[in-house]
């Protein structure tokens, strides 16, 4: 056997070395199974939080409403305690503008209580009166005279009713001649080799675009009123209505890139006979909107690809303002025209919404600090509702610049603190990396806090999406867009969208090619409501 003193050093030094090597692999091993575990247990728990807002979106209220008081942030963090004193202050600081202007409370309808009926509507008054042999009085047959009334109102619907308008030319001669026979002249149609009046397209329009009614229902409704109309005509209809109608949406286009400020979004649409392209590839339609009260124009186009070119083409050489929510595909144009670009708060907010929808029951964390600090800068967007833009701008100033910063020192520190593929992580990446353009209404009156704008008026093609499911063509896709547009801008001026499409299918086809159509814009048709 060898004793230890008979191993030469070298070989001990070389034992060393490797016992030392093998400790400094088993040491990485460990670091190696340390990293897959926190990976392994931060993929868990952003599959959990997945599951439990999946089921949070089945199942629980749509609704992104929320409410959390000051006192519920139960956050051992130094941001409360800043957050707490700024609210102590503007408790102190409104007394006198509490007594300014008092608040009104909400007037509120009772449950089940009866609506009166609107003054607008028409009248048709029905007299009951007595029968004859009771208008004489019981005790002395005295003739009775009438001293007053006593009048209820029911509301009445009259069903609708399809007739045929026959149109009679009457025709001229000369009994002496024999000559030039004359004919009164036909009237201006729309759709000049169709039977379909104004009145009709219009109806046919509004049903499907504004109230989400299919084509192949109202065929359906049509024959029960006893007129056979196939899907297919009133298809066709819908399509040459809508290549009628982009002579005014290039007019109304006009007038909106004349707005200091633009909305735009965006919204998924099938279309399943488009040209080297699969029935279920996804094709968008765009949405713009703007222009001052009482003036707005609201914009639909179609488009196959969501590529930034879209924007480029849409925009044209507009360089004022533009509200997007975080979607990259509108950075080339602004980049090209030199836009102004803002974001948008309620897609920021709505990120920390799910945060929060996935936090334990009962608890508090980061995403209700952010929810109470967002609401906030609502709060002030609603005091500053009808201002001018120079005293809105004085009052983001004053309030709205002091929540700002206290949200970016909040985000600086969490930012740091969340695992990034979580829900909350999610939302403060989004929050910081839209952090610039979120900003931006702090140094202009003119932009508003968000983009709902577009959301509002995009929703009506979303919800009427889900019940008509995709456009056949693209022609079809085109014609829509243009039927949209003119709806969705009689609704953003106060006006019913039927009545403005009868006008416009009225008048449209009596004006020349060369005429102006300013005169078929909403506000010069009739009084627009400032919305």
């Amino acid at each position: 056997m060898t004793s230890p003193a008979s191993i030469p050093s070298a070989t001990i030094s070389q034992l060393q070395r490797q016992v030392r090597a093998q400790q400094e692999e088993i040491a990485h091993l460990h670091q190696l199974m340390e990293k897959k575990e926190a990976e392994w247990e931060a993929t868990k728990a952003a599959l959990f939080e997945q599951f439990r807002l999946a089921i949070e979106r089945q199942f629980g209220p749509s609704t992104e409403k929320y409410r959390v008081e000051q006192g519920d942030l139960l956050i051992n963090e130094a941001e409360v305690a800043v957050d707490e004193e700024s609210a102590e202050e503007e408790v102190d600081a409104t007394p006198d503008e509490a007594a300014a202007e008092p608040r009104q409370p909400a007037k509120r309808r009772p449950r089940g209580g009866r609506v009166a009926l609107p003054p607008e509507l028409p009248r048709v008054e029905v007299v009951h009166e007595l029968p004859d042999e009771a208008r004489h009085c019981g005790h002395d047959g005295t003739e009775l005279k009438e001293i007053g009334k006593e009048v209820s109102e029911e509301l009445h619907v009259v069903p609708a009713r399809i007739e045929v308008i026959r149109h009679v030319r009457l025709k001229y001669a000369c009994p002496a001649c024999e000559e030039g026979v004359l004919i009164a002249p036909a009237p201006a149609k729309l759709l000049p080799k169709s039977n379909a009046s104004a009145t009709l397209l219009a109806y046919v329009a509004t049903a499907k675009h504004q109230d989400a009614l299919p084509l192949y229902r109202q065929s359906q409704i049509f024959a029960r009123h006893g007129a056979e109309i196939p899907r297919n005509t009133l298809a066709r209809w819908m399509v040459q209505v809508g290549e009628r109608l982009l002579p005014l949406v290039d007019a109304l286009r006009q007038h909106l890139l004349q707005a200091p400020l633009i909305h735009m979004d965006e919204t998924t649409l099938q279309v399943n006979t488009e040209p080297d392209r699969k029935a279920s590839a996804t094709s968008y339609m765009w949405l713009q909107r703007g222009g001052p009260p009482g003036q707005q124009v609201v914009l639909f186009d179609y488009d196959a690809s969501r590529a930034g070119r879209v924007p480029v083409r849409l925009l044209g050489d507009y360089a004022g303002r533009l509200v997007t929510d975080g979607y990259e595909g509108y950075a080339e144009v602004v980049r090209r025209n030199g836009i102004t670009h803002a974001g948008c708060w309620a897609h920021a907010r709505r990120k920390f919404v799910e945060a929060q929808k996935v936090q334990p029951k009962g608890k508090t964390g980061k995403a209700d600090w952010a929810l109470n600090q967002i609401r906030k800068l609502y709060a002030v967007e609603t005091q500053a509702k009808g201002l001018d833009p120079e005293a809105r701008l004085a009052l983001r100033e004053q309030k709205s610049r002091p929540l700002i910063t206290q949200l970016r020192t909040w985000l600086d520190k969490s930012v740091q603190q969340v695992l990034p593929k979580s829900t909350l992580g999610k939302a403060l990446h989004y929050l910081d990396g839209q952090w610039q353009r979120l900003t931006r209404f702090l140094d202009d009156g003119v932009i508003p806090l968000d983009n709902n704008a577009a959301e509002n008026a995009i929703r009506p093609f979303v919800i009427g999406r889900k019940n008509w499911l995709f456009s056949q063509t693209p022609s079809g896709a085109h014609a829509s867009a243009a039927i949209y547009s003119l709806i969705e801008t009689a609704k953003a001026n106060g006006l019913s969208p039927y009545d403005y499409l009868q006008f416009v299918f009225e008048t449209l086809p009596t004006l020349g090619e060369e005429e102006d159509l300013t005169s078929l814009l909403p506000w010069h048709w009739k009084d627009t409501l400032p919305v």
